[in-house]
């Protein structure tokens, strides 16, 4: 999908927007409604509160769609101690800590990222909110037997890769949470094609249904 990202200036510290991979979670509005207003133009105005102010709230946008830049000699944005994965329900995946996602074009690193587990988004493997449109329902529940493996990890990063049709793999240190559940690992395979009886985790119900991730 054809990048579309904006930025927003402002004098200590400037926002980026990535349309693509906003869901609408309304973080940023609930959070600070000074600098984020979407009945505004521009609907971002960095100046409207402190740089600190700002980048508290751009790092609760779950998606990775909001970032910023520090024009004031603050340091940006740190990547969380633990890779944790948020299974929301009835929704995608959210990955937050050191996360490398491998794609066609090399690997790119991410503190924030939403991953599309409904097979319709048209920005795989990134949520892009049409869940919501095709209806999907599951259960934030990851079961009382995880499908995850645990070994020795040998980086604190969280490498994912999407496999062409196929699942996420996890890669490294990770914990996985889920309703009341939550689970710890090194390997696993999550379901992004939406037909898995095992969710959050694949069970090669994609091959069944002729999955395409592209």
């Amino acid at each position: 999908m054809t990048d579309k990202i904006y930025e927003y200036k402002g004098e200590a510290v400037s926002v980026t927007y990535d349309k693509h991979r906003c869901i609408h979670a309304a973080e940023c509005v609930r959070g600070l409604p000074s600098v984020f207003d979407p009945k505004a133009r521009p609907w971002i105005q960095p100046d409207g509160a402190t740089a600190d102010e700002v980048a508290e709230v751009v790092t609760r946008c779950p998606t990775g769609a909001l970032r910023f830049v520090r024009h004031d000699g603050a340091d940006g944005e740190a990547a969380a101690d633990e890779n944790v994965l948020t299974v929301a329900a009835d929704g995608p995946v959210y990955a937050r800590g050191r996360i490398v996602l491998q794609g066609a074009e090399g690997a790119v690193e991410e503190n924030r990222v939403g991953l599309c587990r409904c097979g319709a988004s048209k920005n795989k493997p990134f949520c892009d909110g049409s869940h919501s449109e095709a209806g999907f329902q599951a259960t934030a529940a990851i079961g009382e037997d995880p499908k995850v493996r645990s070994g020795e990890a040998s980086a604190n990063t969280l490498e994912v890769k999407p496999l062409p049709d196929g699942p996420l793999l996890l890669d490294g240190p990770f914990e996985i949470r889920g309703g009341d559940d939550q689970c710890s690992g090194t390997n696993a395979a999550l379901c992004r094609c939406g037909a898995s009886e095992s969710k959050p985790f694949c069970d090669g119900a994609h091959k069944a249904i002729g999955f395409k991730s592209a």
